[in-house]
């Protein structure tokens, strides 16, 4: 029969002794069985329907375990979520940021009069920059403050002046004082 179907005899031997396990997979055996079937003039749609009735399902062997648990893989999941952490640390240094500038005393800075700077006449301009929306008091006296946080003023000075204070005052109270000692030499 082997010439006539071109099956391999031990083949042929197995599927009629229904040793399974020596055959190849369910595909290719299903193939024998129609060839012979075809070729002793037998209806191949009971051969078929015999075949599957006493042939056990097989399982193929596939990897049961892959290896999907240890490849990282970028998903939309994780996209939203890493979204979500830098949205929520965006805000959270904003709010830091804030925070901070809120509580800490503004800056103040005196550009004249230097220290131990000899005065000879009754008015000294007082110049100096501190940050935007702070209110600035030379020796008891308020000053404008520009928008861009610089000031000028000119004070008065009697000889018992030897020391011309500049505080300047955030919203949030936090005081910035700078002193500058003077020595009046006035006619």
């Amino acid at each position: 029969m082997k010439g006539i179907t071109k099956i391999r005899t031990d083949y042929i031997r197995a599927i009629e002794e229904e040793n399974w396990d020596s055959l190849p997979e369910r595909p290719v055996v299903a193939g024998f069985i129609n060839s012979i079937a075809q070729s002793l003039s037998i209806d191949q749609k009971q051969a078929a329907a015999l075949f599957r009735r006493d042939y056990p399902p097989k399982t193929l062997r596939v990897n049961p375990k892959p290896d999907l648990l240890n490849k990282f893989v970028w998903s939309p999941r994780l996209t939203f979520l890493v979204g979500i952490f830098v949205v929520i640390l965006a805000i959270l240094g904003y709010l830091t940021f804030q925070y901070l500038s809120f509580i800490r005393p503004p800056n103040l800075e005196v550009n004249t009069p230097f220290e131990n700077q000899v005065i000879k006449e009754s008015k000294i301009k007082v110049i100096g920059s501190t940050d935007a929306d702070v209110s600035i008091v030379v020796n008891n006296q308020p000053v404008i403050v520009e928008e861009s946080g610089n000031f000028l003023t000119e004070i008065e000075i009697y000889e018992g002046t030897d020391e011309i204070v500049v505080t300047a005052k955030s919203r949030s109270g936090k005081e910035t004082v700078v002193r500058r000692k003077i020595i009046p030499e006035l006619d």
